[in-house]
């Protein structure tokens, strides 16, 4: 399976480098409420819908990579049933993405800091007894920052470092903060509605690599503006016949250009700037960047910014281990940008304190300019600064341990 999957993104990898001007469509994603007694059923309605827009992109010309489902916040799904036997109906849920081939997100463990805890200790088991459910914590919202639930967080990320197989479970969790529901990408997704919807997300990164190849800081961004909503503008109509056609209810389109492996916006910001990554002028690009897909005319939902996944970009990944960039750096892009804290290796050794500060901080920063952002802090359990992660997912690029801030 995973050989697989590798060998999947190396073909989506050359697909993009080839035609550099067609984006793909890294997530088409349904939002459901089901109950252990009508998952199955309500999933089942769901994936004919997605296989059905999925084919209907690809009539356009666009590869979709990713189906992806999204239920109701799970607490709600197993608050009537024992922790073991809500382990057991989730792995159940886990095993049937698995075999229809999408991917699958159970929503928040906490929405807020008076919801019970029990939740989070479920989570922990879930993300190391499992290998598809992505789930989330949301630890900033108008009411503001849930300092409760920010420590429930680092909670969580220790301990699925610690008991997953290569420390990898804590790829399938994030906490949000600022974010509204129905985004389309993984692991902060959300929705409390009563389902029946969907939303789009792309993966434009290797667009804004061919605009930034021939731009310059004066023009990078009206010319990128002009690049995303050609195809943004595209996708969102094939999604609005999407919805006439099977009665499912379009949220919105996330612009964000979504980076994944050698399809990387390191890269492109580097071409812009003409330096390594985490120089001077990287955070005047990723401003660049952010103020294109804002003004990109559709409906737009999730982050609708710029993401920098360290584990997720191979060149992002090599500057880290480079050390031309570290967490505030990172911090910094995105008081301008978009997704906040996304795939940062860090030391085994990091305490849950200072996890705490670095999900404090981007909740701090989400709530002080009203923007979506997420902390998906990835500690690697026996390893120190200076080693190297060893993570088997694909998706994932390893990278140098850096110091502890």
């Amino acid at each position: 399976m995973k050989l697989i999957r590798l060998l999947l993104i190396l073909a989506w990898s050359v697909l993009a480098l080839a035609q550099e001007g067609n984006p793909k469509v890294r997530a088409i994603t349904a939002f459901v409420r089901v109950t252990p007694a009508n998952y199955e059923q309500r999933i089942g309605d769901a994936l004919k819908m997605l296989r059905s827009a999925k084919s209907a992109y690809e009539q356009h010309g666009y590869t979709v990579e990713s189906i992806r489902v999204t239920t109701n916040p799970f607490p709600e799904i197993v608050n009537k049933m024992s922790p073991a036997d809500a382990l057991q109906f989730l792995q159940k849920l886990d095993a049937l993405a698995a075999k229809e081939g999408f991917d699958p997100n159970i929503g928040p463990a906490l929405m807020h800091d008076s919801d019970s805890k029990d939740a989070v200790e479920l989570l922990k088991h879930v993300l190391c007894k499992t290998k598809l459910l992505e789930a989330s914590i949301i630890v900033a919202d108008l009411d503001g920052i849930h300092w409760q639930s920010v420590r429930a967080a680092a909670d969580v990320i220790k301990y699925v470092a610690e008991h997953s197989e290569h420390s990898q479970g804590n790829f399938n969790f994030t906490t949000t903060a600022m974010l509204s529901p129905y985004g389309p990408f993984f692991p902060g997704s959300y929705h409390t509605g009563s389902g029946g919807d969907f939303s789009v997300g792309l993966e434009g990164a290797s667009i804004v690599r061919h605009v930034f190849a021939n731009a310059t800081m004066q023009d990078a961004t009206p010319k990128l503006t002009a690049e995303l909503s050609k195809y943004a503008v595209e996708c969102e109509e094939v999604a609005k016949g999407v919805a006439k056609s099977s009665g499912w209810t379009y949220k919105g389109l996330d612009p964000t250009p979504a980076p994944l492996g050698d399809v990387s916006i390191g890269e492109a910001i580097e071409s812009l700037t003409h330096k390594k990554f985490g120089s001077s002028g990287t955070l005047t690009a990723a401003a660049a960047i952010t103020q294109a897909v804002k003004a990109v005319p559709v409906q737009q939902v999730g982050y609708s910014g710029l993401m920098v996944p360290i584990l997720e970009d191979a060149r992002l990944a090599q500057r880290w281990s480079e050390g031309t960039f570290n967490v505030d750096d990172v911090l910094a892009y995105s008081a301008v940008c978009g997704t906040g804290l996304d795939t940062i290796p860090l030391p085994g050794n990091v305490t849950e304190e200072q996890l705490a500060g670095m999900i404090g901080d981007m909740a701090s920063l989400a709530w002080k300019w009203k923007k979506p952002l997420s902390a998906r802090l990835q500690p690697v359990n026996g390893r120190v600064a200076g080693e190297k992660t060893e993570f088997s997912d694909p998706f994932l690029t390893n990278a140098t341990l850096q110091p502890l801030p």
